[in-house]
């Protein structure tokens, strides 16, 4: 048992280290392969211990920076509740993997897990899903086929049949002159190894041969990284000079237009919270938002915190246009839990004071983020998720479905400090990119942000905590993937396999 758990943590860790900032893509299919070889033959209850020890080796140093300024407990608990998840796997694999690694079994049961931890509770936890840290991998491609599900399903299955191959040569001995004293799994694994080998690499390298277009009728855009005064999570208290820092770097930006130094925009976007003072309710915030937009003289839309309802608060964009003001609305619509509004308040806040810091409650928004932008010789439907908006597909989906051909992501990373966060954030935008076949402006309002291309690739980086301007064209695109027309079927299908299993396995076990 002491060699399942090293096991077990070696593959928590080698899940880790997968994600940015090491962005070792490769040492997710050693995780899930050292996970599944962990579980053969333990039954459930030994493999949810496993599973959850890999969970907390893959979690707590995975989601660290939501500690960073208010303890560890909150960062702690996340991610227990996150491993618990992955617990959830080692006991599938436990249960099913009597005797040798399946797969199959152990591809469908990582995505009914991220399934089920992208959903429950509270809407869900998507952050940190496989998929997530294959961004440079050979196999992103998928993407556009399966979706984010499908990522995580081919790559554990790469995983999978790795562990299947070590199992094999592990229990393989040379064919003796006397065939009817060598073992049969001896046999079976002189030709079962390269197959499952070849297999693995099959599995990994064909993607590279979908095609990623990246064609289309180009949008000149310029993003606004106007970054915070103080890195702390009292940013906010100083919410006059960060929106004074985003008009300043908004008429900079003019002005090198002006010079020749930049491409005349037909859009200009600032980043999630960068005017935190309502420009709707405020007339100074008005005034200065106002100023950025005539002296860019296209449409602007500003990442706002708007005082509405009463005692609660909006995460909105909004679009302003020249000569008329703010004329249309993107209201957040699915407000992060204990960060955006707090779920049971007096009950949490028994195990920390912590919620507090959330003094108004954000309310969730009921409409697709798809909007239409008038621009110089037509209009240009923009798709805005909302920073943790970018990992839940169903909403990123639904704008592409609403006619969405540039999507658009604004952020704020200034309270999770010098750490992975915004890597991290940037790597789904870069999968999302791909799946969507849509190119994503991903802007924070510190950093890091781009213009991530359909194909994944990113251009125009910028660095964290730095006041910096991203300007680049983006194609237009409106072609429908499979992974946008199949929707949440894959995981349906992973789900219905799962349960088919299950009930197989307990029908053979009654019958013996």
């Amino acid at each position: 048992m002491l060699l399942r758990l090293v096991l077990s943590l070696a593959a928590g860790l080698s899940l880790w280290l997968a994600f940015p900032a090491y962005d070792l893509w490769w040492m997710a299919y050693l995780g899930i392969a050292a996970l599944a070889l962990a579980t053969v033959g333990v039954g459930p209850w030994r493999g949810l211990l496993l599973g959850f020890v890999t969970g907390v080796a893959y979690f707590v140093p995975l989601l660290s920076w939501t500690g960073i300024f208010v303890g560890s407990l909150p960062w702690l608990a996340l991610s227990v509740l996150e491993a618990l998840y992955i617990a959830g796997i080692g006991a599938v694999c436990g249960f099913l993997q009597r005797s040798r690694v399946r797969p199959l079994t152990v591809a469908i049961a990582w995505v009914v897990s991220e399934l089920a931890r992208s959903t429950t509770p509270f809407g869900g936890f998507p952050w940190g899903r496989v998929s997530f840290s294959q961004a440079d991998a050979p196999l992103l491609a998928v993407a556009s086929l399966l979706g984010t599900p499908g990522v995580t399903f081919v790559a554990a299955l790469v995983g999978a049949l790795l562990a299947l191959v070590v199992q094999h040569l592990l229990t393989w001995r040379p064919r003796s002159v006397d065939t009817k004293q060598q073992p049969a799994h001896g046999i079976r694994a002189g030709w079962q190894a390269p197959v499952a080998a070849g297999a693995a690499l099959a599995l990994l390298f064909t993607p590279l041969a979908i095609p990623r277009p990246t064609d289309g009728e180009p949008l000149q855009v310029i993003g606004i990284q106007g970054n915070v005064p103080e890195m702390t999570l009292e940013f906010n208290a100083q919410r006059r000079a960060v929106l004074d820092k985003h008009v300043a770097t908004t008429k900079h930006a003019a002005e090198l237009v002006q010079a020749g130094e930049l491409p005349e925009p037909d859009l200009v976007l600032w980043p999630e919270n960068s005017s935190d003072i309502d420009p709707l309710r405020n007339a100074d915030a008005a005034t200065v938002v106002n100023e950025a937009l005539e002296a860019v003289g296209v449409p602007l839309i500003v990442g706002a915190v708007l005082r509405e309802p009463e005692d609660h608060a909006t995460n909105a964009s909004l679009l302003y246009l020249p000569g008329e003001g703010m004329v249309d609305r993107y209201v957040k619509q699915r407000p992060v839990p204990f960060a955006e509004y707090i779920p049971y308040r007096d009950f949490f806040r028994m195990f920390s004071d912590k919620v507090d810091l959330v003094s108004r409650d954000f309310v969730a928004g009921h409409e697709s983020g798809a909007m239409s932008v008038p621009i110089t010789g037509g209009e240009v439907m923009l798709g805005i998720a909302i920073c943790f908006e970018v990992v839940v597909d169903d909403l990123m989906r639904d704008n592409v479905k609403q006619g969405a051909e540039v999507l658009f992501v604004p952020t704020n990373n200034a309270t999770f400090g010098f750490t992975d966060e915004s890597e991290q954030q940037l790597a789904a935008s870069r999968v999302k990119a791909v799946e969507l076949a849509r190119p994503v402006v991903h802007l924070s309002n510190v950093g890091v942000s781009g213009l991530v291309l359909p194909d994944g690739s990113v251009v125009e980086r910028t660095e964290l905590f730095t006041q910096d301007i991203i300007s680049g064209a983006v194609p237009r695109r409106t072609d429908l993937t499979l992974a946008v027309r199949l929707g949440p079927w894959p995981e349906r299908v992973a789900l219905v396999g799962l349960l088919v299993l299950l009930a197989g396995a307990v029908l053979r076990g009654r019958t013996r």
